[in-house]
């Protein structure tokens, strides 16, 4: 939720009408759809299942949620001596087994665990993650994993090392490094655990649709094309379940209208186990700021749901459909919402629900961004604050059943 978020939606608005059919074949050739098999293979938490694609992954996802603000959680004025400092350091309480059963109880079927490893982490030990770290992140995934829920660990709030990875050596050290050491550590878990590469990552000190040509548009793509391979390298690298896990690889600052860009290139993958991930906080005036609130872009308003904005959503999600699900290229929603500061629970209600149905009445997976005080779901009590807004959510897939 930063201002690449509003350059983006502006450049929606421009481009995406006059996207041309040899675009859209040129991102298709580029891309390895693949089909979805039947019948559904049985679940095991330890065991990757044979024939069963990335598509009926995301199927089997339905309705997914962040655990935001809590192992993401940093800043230089943190104790790094626990990481319960870092845990509760964004307003969060500690994550708890009842926490987590609770989304699961609610009808959530996965969570996104967003995970800043910089926090405690020995440089000098090649980038070596405190194990206090590694068990706490592991202890939440059984959590997540018992409760039948599929998770997903990335690397996040680490953007301003992760952009050098491309041209330093120091830093693909480090991404390497990380993600040597969580393929090790997870390698054991089966197909209900997903790898996600990094987080918004791009290059606007390169190009954006207002700063530079092709030949720069080209180059930032290509740092981010090149990050997701390396990824996705590491990690078949690895073996054992590695070899064939179920990986996100990211779109160009997470950016739904750069999923079928020529310049956007799916990894090569011997498994052809991936999808993409997108985020969806449009319009920022909205989604992202506050009603009232002054960014200096623009200042927030206190409402959505107009027809009209109803079919710039609805048109956006169409877009993902055509150009990616329907040619097997799966896709996950992997942070959407809206700011509820100074809205009523109505308005914020009727943003979620509208986005979640227009995400998963698509075939795609919506992962709504939810952090403690702020969002839908109070950690200290287990329980979702708005009943009607659970009510509405968890209606959305009977209506649209998936096999």
């Amino acid at each position: 939720m930063q201002m690449k978020t509003l350059l983006s939606y502006i450049f929606m608005l421009l481009v995406l009408p006059a996207c041309s059919n040899k675009e859209m074949k040129a991102t298709t050739e580029l891309s390895k759809p693949e089909t979805k098999e039947e019948p559904k293979p049985a679940y095991s938490k330890f065991s990757i299942r044979e024939n069963f694609s990335t598509s009926q992954l995301v199927d089997e996802m339905g309705l997914g949620i962040n655990l935001g603000n809590a192992l993401d959680a940093t800043g230089d004025w943190i104790n790094p001596s626990s990481i319960s400092n870092y845990e509760t350091a964004w307003g969060s309480p500690l994550i708890t087994k009842e926490m987590i059963e609770g989304y699961a109880k609610a009808g959530y079927s996965s969570l996104r665990i967003p995970v800043t490893w910089s926090n405690m982490m020995n440089n000098a030990e090649n980038y070596r993650i405190h194990p206090d770290l590694l068990n706490r992140v592991e202890e939440i995934l059984n959590w997540t994993l018992d409760c039948g829920m599929v998770a997903i660990i990335n690397v996040h709030h680490e953007n301003e090392w992760v952009k050098k990875v491309p041209t330093d050596s120091e830093a693909k050290k480090k991404f390497t490094s990380i993600w040597e050491q969580l393929c090790n550590r997870f390698e054991k878990y089966g197909d209900h655990l997903l790898f996600e590469p990094m987080n918004e990552i791009g290059y606007d000190e390169i190009w954006t649709p207002w700063k530079g040509g092709q030949t720069e548009k080209a180059r930032a793509f290509g740092y981010v094309n090149e990050l997701n391979q390396l990824f996705v390298d590491i990690v078949r690298k690895s073996g054992g379940n590695n070899a064939k896990r179920h990986l996100l690889v990211e779109i160009y600052n997470t950016g739904l209208e750069y999923a079928f860009d020529p310049l956007t290139k799916i990894p090569d993958d011997p498994a052809k186990h991936l999808a993409l991930t997108v985020h969806y906080y449009t319009p920022p005036l909205f989604a992202i700021l506050g009603n009232g609130e002054d960014a200096g872009w623009g200042v927030g308003v206190p409402s959505w749901g107009t027809a009209q904005e109803v079919k710039e959503l609805n048109d956006n999600m169409e877009l993902l459909k055509k150009n990616c699900v329907d040619k097997g290229i799966p896709v996950v929603i992997g942070e959407y919402a809206c700011s509820s500061k100074n809205r009523t629970q109505e308005v914020v209600r009727l943003f979620n629900v509208s986005v979640t149905e227009a995400i998963y009445s698509r075939g795609m997976c919506p992962m709504l961004w939810d952090v403690q005080g702020a969002g839908q779901y109070e950690r200290t009590t287990s329980k979702f604050k708005d009943p009607v807004f659970l009510e509405q959510i968890m209606a959305i897939p009977a209506k649209y059943p998936r096999n």
